[in-house]
């Protein structure tokens, strides 16, 4: 079936649109040994997606350190807690792995992030937003970006919550997995969108809707 994409969504059109969420395992890790095996399985995948969540400041000139990073299979998500943990030996050793590639958006504002914590050499990192624009998508965001593919809503609800906190709720379990989870999905249909041609791509110009005659 032929997709039929934007190079700008209208994100007027997001709130109706059918929400997705990541329904795989979801592990919680918290200690160095969980981590260290955590990373093992991780590095036996062929694509992983990843995430950063941090704390949000509500003052001017405030800052905090990234509080979870979440990294993800087409199954199954793990949520490093790097307030408990900080960055041990075995995430560093996933982050510098330069072998399977690890999916992301604004990969820059992430890696930032994650130095401030320990610094690495950075791995085989994919930024979507580095990607999308190959088949004519000027969108940036993971919200519309995902519309714009899929038509379907990823919703936004958690992002200003406390990750700092003792325990995430479930909520923030899911929202945090499907970002995560999002950016895989994304990266190979646009693969496959690029390989195949099978897309027509809708130019939006001066609020006009504009069809493209490229790859129809």
């Amino acid at each position: 079936m032929t997709r039929t994409i934007y190079s700008k969504f209208n994100k007027e059109e997001i709130p109706f649109l059918p929400q997705v969420v990541f329904t795989g395992r979801i592990i919680v890790v918290t200690t160095d040994k969980m981590a260290e095996k955590a990373v093992d399985f991780l590095l036996t995948q062929p694509i992983l997606g990843v995430d950063t969540e941090t704390k949000p400041v509500f003052r001017k000139g405030q800052s905090n350190q990234v509080s979870l990073l979440q990294v993800s299979t087409h199954d199954t998500c793990f949520l490093f807690r790097l307030n408990v943990l900080g960055i041990p030996s075995s995430i560093k050793r996933l982050l510098e792995n330069t072998k399977t590639p690890m999916i992301g958006l604004s990969l820059h504002d992430d890696i930032s992030a994650l130095r401030k914590r320990t610094d690495f050499n950075m791995g085989n990192f994919i930024d979507l937003q580095k990607v999308v624009g190959d088949i004519g998508i000027a969108d940036l965001s993971l919200q519309k970006i995902y519309a714009n593919v899929f038509h379907e809503k990823i919703s936004k609800r958690q992002r200003l919550t406390n990750w700092d906190q003792a325990e995430l709720s479930d909520k923030q379990k899911v929202y945090a997995a499907t970002d995560a989870w999002a950016c895989i999905l994304l990266y190979e249909e646009i693969e496959r969108l690029k390989l195949t041609g099978d897309y027509k791509l809708i130019k939006i110009e001066n609020n006009l809707q504009e069809l493209s005659n490229v790859n129809i």
